[in-house]
């Protein structure tokens, strides 16, 4: 059964459990005061800015709900696409745990725009309606896109003139940057992100994610008094995301990541693993894409948004769908143009190979 659902489906990348491994030498001071956390600490300065500051967390909610609860007031919104996943697929976590309002604004492919903002700048100052303190964008987004560094800098700029802090949702932030050709840094710190959620697990980690602290009291939202630095390590703790052996975080986070002094960026082996996994994750992902085409399944199968990371929709007749199911795991998305037809969700990893895509292209031609 081959698995085509989630890039949270893949196993550990090799070189994650050898960092994992390596961290369990002996003992070492709990709670994140270990060599292993401090070393994390010094590479997060160099790939996202000497002012940058890592809480390795448990898992992407937690970062999610940190940030936004670290960045808001109580009494605060969160701006956010409907597609997003703190909106749709987090169980109202930002609201049940962090007493925010999202506010959901209407999306195009994904992505949203500065009107987001202008959409819900005129209640500030309203005690009737929860006050907008938090701009929260996903990237890659949840159908697939990116943002551009021009997209990002803008509706940064847009947030912070208008008194809010910028959140990054950033569970597949390498397949974006591996997809744009840059580096971590110019798509967060560079445009303006204020605090960033930073995935591991779907690019090759085992568990465990990151928030990470970019600009610390730059950007006040209204009502913060504590800077995000400050608030981030009791946040942490009060919404159980203190991890007893942080050292095990941190240890697949750095292997992600590079140890100190080892290149930001870069191809082929030279370059730090996160890249080298999100690269060729994104890289199956085209192929998938090229693979439908090339073998001519287009007039069944028809591919309804941009590839532009390691995920590819498309819609088939249901009866394929379920057909196809026998060789491969999926993700029904949405309803397809008719009744009898289904959009679905093929998403590549670090760990699916050229002869897993042709095979599943050949499976898909047989289904449908």
């Amino acid at each position: 059964m081959q698995h085509f659902a989630s890039d949270n489906y893949a196993p550990v990348h090799p070189e994650v459990m050898a960092a994992i491994v390596a961290a369990n030498d002996g003992a070492a001071v709990s709670y994140g005061d270990d060599p292993v956390t401090a070393r994390l600490q010094d590479r997060a300065a160099e790939v996202f800015g000497e002012r940058a500051r890592i809480f390795p967390v448990l898992n992407g909610t937690g970062a999610n709900v940190i940030s936004l609860m670290a960045a808001a007031p109580r009494w605060g919104g969160v701006i956010a696409s409907d597609v997003a996943h703190i909106n749709t697929d987090e169980n109202g976590a930002p609201e049940r745990v962090g007493s925010l309002k999202v506010l959901a604004a209407p999306s195009v492919a994904g992505r949203i725009g500065p009107d987001a903002v202008d959409r819900y700048a005129g209640d500030l100052g309203n005690v009737q309606r929860a006050q907008p303190a938090v701009l929260s964008l996903t990237q890659v987004t949840e159908l697939g896109t990116v943002y551009s560094p021009a997209d990002l800098k803008l509706l940064a700029d847009t947030a912070h003139a208008a008194g809010l802090r910028v959140h990054l949702d950033g569970s597949r932030l390498a397949n974006a940057a591996a997809t744009l050709g840059v580096g971590l840094r110019e798509i967060t710190t560079d445009v303006g992100v204020d605090i960033l959620s930073f995935g591991a697990a779907k690019n090759g980690g085992m568990l465990g994610e990151a928030v990470v602290v970019l600009a610390d009291g730059g950007h006040d939202a209204p009502g913060s008094a504590a800077g995000l630095v400050e608030a981030v390590p009791y946040l942490r703790k009060a919404t159980m995301q203190l991890a007893s052996k942080t050292r095990f975080v941190s240890a697949q986070l750095l292997a992600l990541l590079g140890e100190p002094g080892a290149p930001t960026s870069g191809t082929g082996e030279g370059a730090p693993l996160w890249l080298r996994n999100a690269a060729h994750s994104n890289t199956m992902a085209a192929r998938l894409r090229a693979g439908i085409e090339t073998a001519g399944l287009t007039s069944a199968v028809r591919i309804t948004r941009p590839t532009d990371a390691n995920v590819v929709f498309a819609t088939l007749p249901r009866a394929a769908a379920d057909r196809l199911r026998a060789h491969a795991r999926f993700y029904d998305w949405a309803p397809g143009e008719t009744a009898d037809r289904v959009e679905v969700r093929w998403m590549c990893a670090w760990d699916t190979t050229a002869a897993d895509v042709d095979e599943f292209v050949r499976a898909l031609g047989d289904a449908v």
